[in-house]
């Protein structure tokens, strides 16, 4: 029988049916920060358990740490309850013998960006963290998925996680982009034509020459904001692309190991007359340039778009919320603050991409603050080998340390109240980036063009 790749990682890892109709599914790799795992272990210690295979667990605070004044380590963190999920995360992985990449650890970084770079990400796996942009690593044709903090302690004590079976969805994304148009911007496309509850229930397979011919760092973006979209995985099929990516991560396969698993990840697709519920598809060469104008990943146009008219409550609130009035141009949306990182956009390609576009010019007057901040120390470290840190800082922007920062200001790193800021993060909710918030989604390079501009800008027009 036809197999999709959801279904094929799947059943590979059925444990059991329960009379529920609920499974029970066998988790090979379990990623863990500081702050969805502290009430996990104390779970844990309460009920006198330990955890049942501790190589599956790998640690990284991320969250919650400062991106400023790295070198003071957990002492750098100002504020108490982030500082005790830090040193509660130290303490778990010391008493039980986890490997933790902790604060001064130079691959220390965003777990999900983190799990790849190290090769703790493979494919054919299924993986699981407490944060719900787990669906990153799907981009290595890999099972991964968010779950909530009781879920973790489950995984933790049993290395199964109960779970219902999803639909497949299939997003066919053809064509070529024009020159500017990025990963980034098709994952908005995506969810502008869906909606934020259009992969509610499905695992999301992305395919198509768009994305055959994306790099892995590009995929991953795509299938991180697989949640925005409603789907709780993203996945894309195995192909040479995976296999340069993985091949000598240093917790990749060995010699041996490496011909045996390279051989067995080439079935990692979908098969050719495989079934999926539903079917999506996209024109990659008509995509421009997608900037969020609302309160919710879906409310997003072209760059060169208008803003639409409150015909519903939804909108009208929205509009409120952002400052904005229907019928104005994206383009005249005066910006207060840039952020380039996250999960979904930290990675060296999007520095890079960003640095070919600031490199010689300076940012506008009328930007606040522009900060970028690398997902990991590892990126961190290329970046500054590579001169972009000088590049990024001669144009006026500050160079920070990893972390999540801004994308969710668990940290120092927030927005003021109604101050507009284009962000290339995964989230524009309400408050998201600090109280009174006001965030536009964006691609690293239409950041980097608009921070130039103090507005937003057609980054096509600087290639």
């Amino acid at each position: 029988m036809a197999k999709t790749l959801y279904d094929k990682l799947w059943d590979s890892h059925e444990v059991a049916e329960r009379e529920d109709g609920t499974f029970l599914l066998y988790i090979d790799r379990h990623l863990i920060h500081e702050v969805t795992s502290p009430q996990a272990f104390e779970g844990l210690k309460m009920n006198g358990r330990e955890p049942w295979r501790i190589s599956s667990i790998i640690a990284t605070p991320d969250h919650n740490v400062p991106t400023t004044e790295r070198e003071k380590g957990i002492e750098g963190i100002k504020d108490e309850v982030a500082k005790l999920q830090v040193t509660t995360l130290d303490k778990n992985c010391s008493d039980l013998g986890i490997l933790q990449f902790d604060i001064l650890d130079k691959r220390q970084g965003i777990v999900h960006v983190v799990g790849p770079e190290q090769g703790v990400t493979l494919p054919g796996m299924t993986l699981v963290c407490g944060d719900s942009h787990t669906s990153t690593h799907g981009a290595l044709a890999t099972l991964a998925m968010g779950i909530g903090t009781s879920e973790v302690e489950h995984v933790l004590a049993t290395q199964c996680l109960k779970a219902s079976k999803l639909k497949n969805m299939k997003v066919l994304i053809d064509g070529k982009l024009s020159p500017g148009v990025t990963a980034k911007d098709v994952t908005l496309a995506v969810i502008g034509k869906i909606g934020t509850a259009g992969g509610t229930g499905y695992a999301i397979e992305y395919s198509g020459s768009v994305i055959e011919n994306m790099s892995i760092e590009g995929r991953m973006t795509v299938c991180n904001m697989s949640i925005e979209a409603g789907a709780r995985v993203g996945l894309v099929a195995f192909d040479e692309i995976t296999e340069e990516y993985v091949k000598n991560r240093p917790f990749a396969p060995k010699e041996e190991e490496w011909e045996v698993a390279s051989s067995d990840w080439k079935d990692l697709k979908s098969d050719q007359d495989a079934h999926f519920d539903e079917t999506i598809f996209i024109d990659g060469s008509s995509l421009k340039p997608q900037v969020t104008w609302g309160t919710s990943p879906e409310m997003v146009l072209d760059v060169d778009g208008i803003v639409p008219e409150a015909d519903s409550e939804s909108i009208l609130h929205a509009l409120e919320y952002m400052g904005l009035e229907a019928g104005m141009k994206i383009s005249d949306i005066k910006l207060d603050q840039i952020f380039i990182g996250s999960c979904t956009n930290s990675r060296i390609e999007d520095l890079r991409l960003a640095a070919k576009i600031i490199e010689g010019k300076k940012i506008s007057p009328e930007i606040k603050r522009a900060i970028v901040v690398p997902g990991s120390g590892l990126v961190a470290e290329q970046a500054i080998k590579e001169g972009l840190d000088k590049v990024f800082k001669e144009s006026g922007f500050e160079w920070r340390a990893p972390g999540c920062s801004m994308c969710l200001a668990m940290n120092p790193d927030h927005l003021g109240e109604r101050e507009h800021c284009a962000s290339t993060s995964n989230r524009n909710f309400e408050g998201r980036q600090g109280y009174g918030g006001r965030t536009h989604l964006v691609s690293p390079a239409t950041a980097a063009a608009s921070a130039i501009e103090g507005k937003f800008v057609d980054v096509r027009e600087f290639f």
